[in-house]
C-alpha cells in the first residue's frame, strides 16, 4: 500500500510539471514594433505579429507610416531561446535580415545590415 501510495504521487508530480512545462508563454510569438535608426530612408518603423504555426514562427512586416505599402511576409525565422532572426525580401536588394537579440521581457536590440535595429513589444 505504501508502495502505491508513492507511486501515485510521483506519477502527480510528474504531470504537474509535464503541464506547467506546456502553459509557459512563447517569448517571441506576439506584436512588435522593430524600428531601424539612421537608414539611407531614414529611421524606419515596421509592425508585425509573429505566431507560431506547425513549431515555427511566421508573419509580416507592415509600415504603419505608410498605409498604402506592401506587407512584406516573413520568409523564415531562424530562433534560439534569446535570439531572433527576421528574414524577408526586398526588391531593391533581395533577401534581408533582421538579427534581434533579448534585452528584458518587452525588448529586443540588433542589427539591420550594419544598422542598429530595437524592438518592442506592443502591449
Amino acid at each position: 500500500m505504501k508502495k502505491m501510495k508513492y507511486l501515485l504521487l510521483t506519477i502527480i508530480m510528474f504531470v504537474g510539471v509535464v503541464t506547467y512545462g506546456q502553459t509557459t508563454p512563447d517569448f517571441f510569438a506576439g506584436k512588435w514594433e522593430i524600428s531601424v535608426k539612421d537608414t539611407p530612408m531614414g529611421d524606419m518603423k515596421f509592425l508585425t505579429d509573429l505566431v507560431r504555426q506547425d513549431g515555427k514562427l511566421t508573419g509580416e512586416l507592415s509600415v504603419p507610416a505608410d498605409a498604402s505599402a506592401p506587407k512584406r511576409p516573413i520568409t523564415r525565422v531562424e530562433e534560439t531561446a534569446d535570439k531572433l532572426v527576421l528574414y524577408f525580401e526586398s526588391a531593391e536588394v533581395g533577401e534581408i535580415a533582421i538579427d534581434l537579440a533579448k534585452v528584458d521581457q518587452d525588448n529586443l536590440k540588433g542589427t539591420l545590415y550594419t544598422f542598429e535595429a530595437n524592438a518592442k513589444r506592443v502591449k
